[in-house]
């Protein structure tokens, strides 16, 4: 638990802002109060609480900046107010805020029930939740291993399939049932001939919201990663930093409206952030359209959010109507379509309705009780559904009354709001304000019946499907396509694509990146494929389009990596303003070659949005409509999501216990694991533990031993053994400040074994990109003969060189490593690589692109230019692209595309986190 704090109250009459320092103090006071003299503050303001924790500003700036004996009579003896929302009993009643959480359960700690033991427990979790065997295989399975007990007079933990569903469904936790409701037409219908869709009964399966946030918010996995409070962050020069949701403006907003409520003082607000996607589900009547309907909360930190699978739940299906053709665009039909949804969303949001005017009793993840306000956080939605929420026509923007003809043309644009949108709706006849505002009159968005909700103001920025899938994919890469018809005719612009498809066939493999054997060539685009395509694609084009085409791509790449930064401060803000103007300015190219007409595109248009919302809800990475991708609706939808949830909770109940610690034998049999040495995972795999910078070990298994003249032959590198020498030699007076030169006479030459490795692991701080809950990723850098019994692969790496080095990349050199190996020399082990390096072409990012370009060095003969370095200077895994130019180049395996050019791109685009540091 944090240590208590003193709250600093406003001294100005009528201000109630409460602060965590001096230094948010002083901001608020500068900004709100101007600067004026220390004798006119109030100094009777109490200190805060024990009413409502308002938000809160934390900042670094030194105390220095205000004298700080101004504040010392503030605290008294009045005590402090803890960091956290005012902790209470299960009744509401405040307790004392340092007494310790009550139990969190009264079983004793051997207690697996419905399972005898642990083994059990582990073994229906690991069937059921992480292989999803089938009942077929796991009847076999149980076979097979009662066929190993018979001897024992034993049995396994259960007898079938049917057995282990039963004890999973008898779990007492994590029980949140599905209810249904229906709903139907109930207008007026033609006499004859009724369309099907108004005879329609339409079920919408759910669980209860209220429930669901509870189980949330008492999961004990998310202490630590939660906040309590709204608050403000700033950098150490007090610029404003956006992390997390609470950081953001519209809970602090949220929070102040609360506070006006006395009764709900000492109340932790809770936001629920809303998700839904429209897919398709196969049901016994034939293929049915469903939204499945997630949620979370703003509470809990956006990497948690992203990496934890309890902290987003499947919720609901909402029903979508179905009907034939000739209906499809009846105007009743679209109509009830638009209120079903919203009737959907009221009706299943009811129970949470009365505990956002006045407080609820629930437990959190320390264990402690405190009163809860919830209130409807931001809706994460494709375009489709944004409009269909908030009663926009088509093509119109569902955040700003910019025109539908010109949506970038009046920027900045005023707001759609609730109030003004009534106002509308009530001067205006119903065909004024649908042509004139974009405006469906007779649809009446679900939040109008929720306290403090805005439909217009809570449709959150969807990165996934507006900038991925809807800017990239379907606008950019369709128009380079388009661009090259235009230009080079059919016949040419085909030769021209193919050898684009080429380039990227060729583009080397890398951790996490997707493969494109065919190029583009492939029938059913997702959301992977065009995340993917966007690492690779500008180096692609690059020689078969114009200067201002990769210049487009350029900005706009380096547009959507900032927005997926896990935190952005002001400077960041004005970046990515600054890569929105680069984009809409080289853009035109697409309009003055006749590719495009206008520009009047809503998903392309949201880019205008991102800073404003990104001051609202936060990074944008916390929220986008991939947190949902986890996902899959058949596989979730009734009992079997249950199943899963009720595994899940068990799970966080055992630990909290501390019934899960160890392994299933651990205290009978005790295993020497071996230390300091990396376990093999999937590339680019996120991983849980402490946050380091960057680690590097060897893999865990070992290729084979060489002596040093048969890897000298292997690799055909004759200096080997001088090259070890002078590696034994640099490490030995690594610490020595003059060290003695390198003598290849008098130094002792080595004899021993070299213990060769095809891989090492690399973990490093990545919480930009999918990572562990401490942002912590891990990938494996390849230097193997043979990858998948297939072609050798090399990777390459960026070598730290320390700060004196220099280089573009703050200290980075760029190498490809051609073998891992270790050796001990007297009493010391060295874990090394041999690397071939490469030097950068230019001291800039080439202007076009917007990345580096090196090229492979050689000494003065010609000789590649080839050392030892050892594994704790590399920092991670780099990857590069050919700078291929104009010219069409041949089939070429990926393998060998390090081998096959003059000069390369340093790819920083290959992941968020190359972004930062390349």
């Amino acid at each position: 638990m944090a240590p208590a704090v003193t709250r600093l109250v406003c001294r100005f009459l009528n201000c109630n802002r409460v602060f965590k320092n001096k230094s948010g103090l002083t901001q608020h006071t500068h900004a709100k109060h101007g600067t004026p003299q220390i004798q006119n503050l109030n100094r009777t303001a109490p200190l805060a609480g024990p009413g409502f924790i308002p938000p809160w500003s934390r900042s670094p700036t030194p105390a220095g900046v205000i004298d700080e004996n101004i504040y010392d009579d503030l605290a008294g003896d009045q005590g402090f107010v803890p960091e956290e929302g005012l902790k209470c009993d299960a009744n509401g009643a405040f307790i004392d805020q340092d007494a310790p959480p009550p139990p969190h359960t009264d079983a004793p700690p051997t207690d697996w029930t419905p399972y005898d033991n642990r083994v059990e427990f582990e073994t229906a979790e690991f069937l059921f939740t992480r292989n999803q065997m089938s009942a077929r295989q796991i009847d076999t399975l149980l076979d097979l291993w009662a066929a190993t007990l018979i001897k024992h007079n034993d049995a396994p933990p259960f007898a079938n399939h049917r057995d282990m569903y039963a004890t999973i469904d008898a779990t007492p936790l994590g029980d949140t049932p599905w209810k249904s409701f229906t709903l139907c037409y109930n207008g007026a219908k033609p006499e004859q001939d009724v369309p099907p869709w108004m005879d329609g009964q339409y079920d919408v399966w759910y669980r209860d919201p209220l429930e669901m946030t509870r189980g949330i918010l008492a999961n004990c996995d998310f202490d630590g990663g939660i906040e309590y409070s709204p608050y403000r962050d700033y950098t150490t020069e007090d610029k404003r930093y956006w992390k997390n949701f609470m950081s953001g403006d519209w809970a602090w907003n949220q929070a102040d409206v609360i506070a006006q409520n006395e009764e709900n003082h000492g109340s932790t607000f809770v936001p629920l952030i809303i998700g839904s996607d429209k897919t398709v589900v196969s049901v016994a009547t034939g293929q049915t359209e469903y939204h499945p309907l997630y949620l979370s909360i703003g509470n809990i930190h956006n990497s948690v959010r992203r990496a934890h699978c309890n902290g987003v739940v499947l919720i609901g299906f909402l029903a979508i109507p179905k009907s034939t053709k000739e209906h499809n665009d009846d105007i009743k039909y679209r109509n009830f379509r638009r209120q079903l949804f919203q009737r959907s969303l009221a009706k299943i949001f009811e129970s949470v309705k009365p505990f956002m005017e006045n407080f609820d009793v629930t437990r959190f993840p320390d264990g402690h009780y405190r009163r809860t306000v919830y209130g409807l956080g931001p809706y994460i939605a494709d375009y489709p559904e944004q409009i269909l929420l908030s009663g926009v026509v088509q093509n119109w923007c569902p955040w700003c009354l910019g025109n539908r003809k010109d949506l970038d043309g009046a920027q900045p644009c005023l707001h759609r709001r609730k109030a003004h949108t009534k106002l509308l709706v009530e001067q205006l006849t119903y065909k004024q304000a649908w042509e004139q505002y974009g405006i469906i009159a007779d649809l009446v968005p679900f939040t109008n019946d929720f306290p403090r909700a805005d439909i217009h103001e809570l449709l959150s920025p969807d990165i996934l499907h507006q900038i991925i899938k809807g800017t990239f994919k379907d606008h950019l890469v369709d128009w380079v396509g388009e661009y090259l018809l235009v230009t080079h005719g059919t016949h040419h612009a085909a030769e021209i694509m193919d050898d684009i498809d080429c380039r990227i066939a060729a583009v080397a493999p890398f951790a996490g990146l997707r493969r494109f054997p065919d190029g583009r060539g492939f029938r059913q685009w997702t959301g992977d494929d065009s995340k993917a395509l966007m690492k690779v694609y500008l180096a692609a084009i690059e020689g078969h389009v114009p200067q201002d085409v990769v210049r487009t791509f350029s900005a706009f790449l380096e547009f959507c990596y900032i927005v997926r930064r896990e935190a952005l401060t002001e400077d960041d803000l004005v970046k990515l303003q600054d890569a929105l103007d680069r984009f809409h300015q080289y853009r035109e190219i697409f309009k003055t070659t006749g590719v495009v007409s206008t520009f009047s595109l809503p998903r392309q248009h949201s880019l205008c949005h991102y800073i404003l919302l990104i001051r609202l809800f936060g990074a944008p990475n916390g929220l986008c409509s991939s947190i949902t991708d986890r996902f899959n609706a058949l596989g979730q939808m009734l009992l079997t999501n249950q199943c899963l949830d009720k595994l899940a909770a068990a799970r966080v109940d055992f630990e909290a216990c501390g019934m899960l610690r160890g392994s299933c034998h651990h205290g009978r049999l005790r295993i020497h694991e071996p230390q300091n040495q990396s376990v093999e995972v999937d590339a680019g795999e996120i991983i849980d533990g402490p946050t380091v910078e960057s680690h590097v070990e060897l893999a865990l298994t070992p290729r084979c031993a060489r002596n040093v003249h048969a890897l000298s032959l292997e690799l055909d590198l004759p200096r080997l053994p001088f090259m070890i020498q002078e590696f034994i030699h640099d490490q030995h007076y690594s610490e020595d400040p003059n060290p003695p030169e390198f003598d290849p006479a008098t130094a002792q030459v080595f004899l021993g074994k070299l213990t060769l490795f095809n891989s090492a692991a690399a973990s490093f701080h990545a919480p930009s990109d999918l990572s562990g809950t401490g942002g912590m990723c891990c990938e494996h850098i390849r230097a193997t003969p043979s990858w998948r019994t297939g072609e050798p692969r090399h990777d390459c790496i960026f070598i730290n060189m320390g700060v004196d080095f220099d280089s573009p990349m703050n200290g980075l050199a760029v190498a490809q490593v051609l073998c891992f190996f270790s050796f001990n020399y007297r009493t010391s082990y060295y874990p090394c690589a041999i690397v071939h390096w490469y030097s950068y072409v230019h001291e800039e990012r080439d202007p076009d692109t917007g990345m580096y370009v090196v090229t492979p060095t050689t000494t003065g003969d010609d000789v590649p230019d080839v050392s030892i370095i050892h594994i704790d200077c590399i920092f991670r895994a780099a990857h590069l692209i050919p700078v291929y130019g104009p010219d069409f180049i041949p089939k070429i395996s990926p393998h060998n595309s390090y081998d096959m050019f003059n000069s390369y791109y340093v790819n920083r685009y290959a992941d968020h986190h190359a972004f930062e540091i390349a």
